[in-house]
């Protein structure tokens, strides 16, 4: 395999071939799949009378139009700054040569006053991050301690998934046949098999995403990481080559983020529009593949409550608590406190007492029975819930 011209990426004959395609097709643009050198784009533009981007600038200018939340926009400018400053030196002495088309006129800046720049601009944005991801940090705790499982839906990018957290959560997310269409989590309650459970919706995978977007939106990604069960979505109705591909490359990338030891439930999504003969033979050459596969349509809803069994399946077990408490303040206080955090509850009186039954989590059922016990009260029942 011929190795990359370090010039031209392609050589020089190629980049001259190339002048002549783009002004027969009348291109504004050329796209490189591969990673290009400051070098090698200052050439190619310079030969074609074009701008050059490479892939990651290309996925970068979509993640651009798709940021919605002042998280995304950070983690946008923090990779895009990461990606610039090992080109920073070269990029402005190419500048001073004579500006490329799309260059950004670079040339006005001194070398070493664009490089400490962006590394100021660095070193802000993380800092603000890291304040942003210190709230959601602080919410996170909150929800485990209202003894919620956690759920996270993960996926390839545009494989259906932000369409089936609206039906599960009975939202109005923003879905188009583009890519990234999500680029921050939204997170809801959802009922699993008679639980409530708190579902996040994630970030699209895609083959060989950049390292510094992976890096860069890593804390979209830990929602992910610290979840109780992932729920993997994928397209079904593509080429069954793609599905294969896409459903390879979402588990190593669930691998790659430290969440392999989760377990998965694989959503196989648009099974609406596929014949009978078709999704048979597709379940048969990636049953294997997929973790704990259902095939579902969430646009149409099909197959919607074997799925939700087979995830609460997965989800923590629940269990049956009863508590006697003597009537006070304190008590009727921490009944109300109940209401907000379990799934069922039911309330008797017996003269001066209260009976407290309820479910949830152990870990919950725990955290209670310290708070009556100060109150004066008991346990009298501790038993599992069986799943609907």
């Amino acid at each position: 395999m011929r190795e990359a011209d370090q010039g031209y990426q392609i050589g020089r004959g190629k980049a001259e071939e190339l002048s002549r395609l783009v002004k027969d097709l009348e291109a504004e643009r050329i796209i490189f799949d591969n990673d290009l050198k400051p070098i090698q784009s200052y050439n190619l533009a310079k030969v074609t009378g074009v701008e050059v981007i490479d892939r990651f600038q290309l996925i970068l200018e979509i993640f651009v139009k798709r940021a919605s939340t002042k998280e995304a926009q950070l983690q946008i400018q923090l990779a895009n700054l990461r990606y610039q400053l090992p080109r920073a030196r070269e990029s402005v002495r190419l500048a001073r040569m004579g500006e490329q088309p799309g260059f950004m006129g670079l040339g006005r800046y001194e070398i070493d006053v664009y490089y400490e720049s962006i590394k100021r601009q660095i070193t802000h944005i993380r800092r603000e991050l890291r304040n942003i991801r210190g709230k959601r940090g602080l919410h996170r705790i909150r929800r485990r301690e209202l003894g919620f499982s956690l759920a996270s839906l993960a996926g390839y990018t545009n494989a259906g998934k932000t369409t089936l957290f609206n039906i599960l959560a009975k939202e109005s997310m923003p879905v188009d046949l583009g890519l990234f269409t999500t680029l921050s989590t939204t997170t809801r309650s959802v009922l699993f098999g008679g639980r409530k459970v708190l579902l996040t919706d994630t970030v699209g995978f895609i083959d060989r995403l950049p390292l510094l977007l992976v890096e860069a939106f890593h804390s979209t990604l830990e929602e992910t990481i610290l979840s109780d069960v992932i729920i993997l979505v994928v397209d079904l109705n593509e080429p069954i080559e793609d599905v294969q591909r896409k459903l390879a490359c979402c588990l190593d990338t669930i691998r790659e983020i430290g969440a392999g030891g989760i377990p998965i439930v694989t959503a196989l999504n648009k099974i609406d529009l596929l014949t009978e003969g078709e999704l048979e033979e597709r379940l048969s050459l990636i049953g294997k593949m997929a973790p704990n596969p259902v095939a579902i349509s969430a646009f149409h809803g099909i197959n919607l409550e074997e799925f939700k069994r087979k995830v609460s399946e997965y989800l923590e077990n629940y269990v049956i608590a009863s508590f006697i408490l003597p009537m006070n303040e304190g008590s009727l206080s921490l009944a109300s406190e109940l209401h907000s955090q379990v799934n069922s509850l039911t309330t008797h009186y017996e003269g001066k007492e209260m009976i407290i039954e309820f479910s949830a989590t152990p870990w919950l059922v725990d955290k209670m029975d310290a708070k009556i016990r100060k109150l004066g009260g008991r346990l009298l029942e501790h038993k599992p819930l069986k799943s609907h």
